[in-house]
C-alpha cells in the first residue's frame, strides 16, 4: 500500500517563501527552555559514542559543497562530526538529536570548551587537560597536525587536567538547563575519558568485542574530504571560529529523542516552520538501519515529512557495507557517506515506499564527485 505523505501545507509555505526567521541568539533561559520543550526521555544504545566510528564521515562535505546546501537549520545525530558538517554548511541554527541522554551531556561538554576556548590550541588544550602555550594567538595559522603535536606530547598534565575540569563544571551550570548530580558526574566522567585516552580515544561499544578497525581520534580529526583536503572543524581557525559563534548565540541545541518517536522532530518540525526556515541537511549517520528493524522507520518517514525543506535539502547517511559492498566505497575506508535529497525520499515514499534498508542505501542517491 502506498504511504500518504504530501508535503503539509505549513512546511510548503516555510520551505518556499525565503524567510529565514531563526533567532539571531539564545538566552539562557531561552536555551534552556527550548531544549526541554523538544526533547523526549532518553533511550539505550549499545555504544557509548564519545566519538564516531565513520572514518568517511568528512566525504560527504564535498558531496553537500557541490549541491550548494548551505544556511537554513542543521539537524544532526552523535557526537562531534556534526560540528565538521555544521562549519561546512554555515547553518543559522542546529539541532543535534540522540536517544542517549548521554549525548546531550557530551554536546554541553563540548559547548562549554567552545565558550571559553579563543581558538583550536585552548579548545583541544582544554579538551585533554593540557597547558595551552603561551603565545596561543601565534598557533592560529599552524595546521591541524601541529597542534595535535602539541597536545599529545607528553603525559597529561594533572594540575591542568584538574583545571580544564573545573572551568567545565562550572560554566555547564549555567547554560540554563537543569542538570542533576549524576548528570554533572557523567560530564566529568566524559571529560576524564578524553584527558586520559587522548587522541587514541576510540568508540566504545557494550556487550560486543572491540572493532581493530575503528578509527582513533586522531585519525578523525585528521581526516580529509573527497578531494583530499582536511575538512574537519578544527583544520581551520575560521571554521572554528563559526561554530564558537553559534555555541556562543546558544544556536546548537542539544536534543534527547528518537529519530521516529513521537515528539522531538515534530517539536523541532513545527519550531522551524514557525520560523519559515527550511533544514539544509538531516545527517542521520546510520540510525535508519536501527529503525528498519525495530520496525518504525515508517514513523520516522513521517517525521522528515514534517520538516519544512526545499530543493537543495539533503539527508546524509553512513553505511557499513559489512558483507555488502557499496558503490560509492573508497577502498581503505570502513564506512561510506551517502547522500540523497528530502524530495527524492519522499517521492519514494509516495510511490510505496522503501522496502528494506539496503534498498534506502542505493536508491535515488545523489553523487558526491
Amino acid at each position: 500500500m502506498a504511504h500518504s505523505l504530501a508535503l503539509p501545507f505549513a512546511a510548503v509555505v516555510a520551505a518556499s517563501s525565503g524567510l529565514a526567521q531563526a533567532p539571531a541568539r539564545l538566552s539562557p533561559a531561552e536555551f534552556g527552555a527550548l531544549v526541554e520543550r523538544v526533547s523526549e526521555p532518553g533511550g539505550y544504545f549499545d555504544t557509548d559514542n564519545l566519538v564516531s566510528n565513520e572514518d568517511s564521515y568528512l566525504h560527504a562535505i564535498t558531496g553537500l559543497e557541490r549541491h550548494g546546501v548551505r544556511g537554513g537549520a542543521y539537524l544532526g545525530v552523535g557526537p562531534d562530526q556534526n560540528f565538521s558538517y555544521i562549519a561546512a554548511i554555515r547553518p543559522r541554527i542546529a539541532f543535534i538529536i540522540d536517544i542517549r541522554r548521554d549525548n546531550l551531556l557530551e554536546q554541553l561538554l563540548f559547548k562549554a570548551l567552545f565558550h571559553q576556548a579563543r581558538n583550536r590550541i585552548e579548545f583541544l588544550s582544554l579538551l585533554f587537560g593540557r597547558t595551552p602555550p603561551a603565545d596561543t594567538a601565534g598557533w592560529s595559522a599552524r595546521d591541524l597536525e601541529a597542534l595535535l603535536g602539541y597536545v599529545s606530547r607528553g603525559p597529561p598534565d594533572s594540575l591542568a587536567a584538574a583545571r580544564a575540569r573545573r572551568v567545565v563544571g562550572s560554566l555547564v551550570r549555567g547554560f540554563g538547563m537543569a542538570l542533576s548530580a549524576g548528570d554533572l558526574a557523567t560530564i566529568e566522567r566524559f571529560h576524564r575519558t578524553f584527558i586520559a585516552e587522548g587522541l587514541e580515544l576510540k568508540l566504545t561499544t557494550f556487550g560486543r568485542p572491540e572493532r581493530f578497525d575503528y578509527p582513533t581520534y586522531r585519525r578523525l580529526l585528521l581526516e580529509t574530504d573527497r578531494e583530499g583536503r582536511r575538512a574537519n572543524y578544527l583544520a581551520r581557525e575560521s571554521a572554528f571560529r563559526f561554530v564558537k559563534t553559534l555555541q556562543e548565540r546558544n544556536l546548537i541545541i542539544p536534543v534527547v529523542g528518537d529519530l521516529a518517536g513521537p515528539k522531538a522532530v515534530a517539536a523541532i518540525a513545527r519550531y522551524l516552520t514557525e520560523r519559515g526556515e527550511p533544514v539544509s541537511a538531516f545527517y542521520t549517520s546510520n540510525v535508519e538501519q536501527y529503525l528498519f528493524r525495530g520496525g518504525t522507520f515508517g514513523q520516522f518517514a513521517r517525521n522528515l515529512e514534517a520538516l519544512p525543506h526545499d530543493q537543495r535539502s539533503v539527508i546524509v547517511r553512513s553505511y557499513f557495507p559489512y558483507g555488502r559492498p557499496h558503490p560509492q566505497a573508497v577502498p581503505g575506508y570502513l564506512s561510506v557517506q551517502l547522500l540523497q535529497t528530502v524530495d527524492a525520499f519522499l517521492e519514494v515514499q509516495r510511490g510505496g515506499g522503501f522496502r528494506s534498508y539496503g534498498e534506502l542505501v542505493t536508491r535515488d542517491l545523489l553523487l558526491i564527485r
